[in-house]
């Protein structure tokens, strides 16, 4: 997901995207603890992605 796809939408949308990113996640870290994950870098990939959504809303509530 790029910064400027995200920079875009509404704050409401943010939130929504970022609730279940983190569910999404969730479900990957239990899965890699289990041992059925292929592929462990996906979790990093949606870490960065919550990051980059905190990150546009601290800007958008600063405004």
């Amino acid at each position: 997901m790029k910064f400027s796809d995200i920079e875009n939408k509404s704050v409401t949308e943010l939130i929504k995207q970022k609730n279940d990113l983190s569910a999404k996640l969730f479900d990957m870290k239990m899965k890699n603890t289990l041992g059925q994950l292929a592929g462990p870098h996906q979790i990093r990939n949606i870490r960065r992605d919550i990051a980059r959504i905190n990150t546009v809303l601290v800007r958008k509530a600063a405004r």
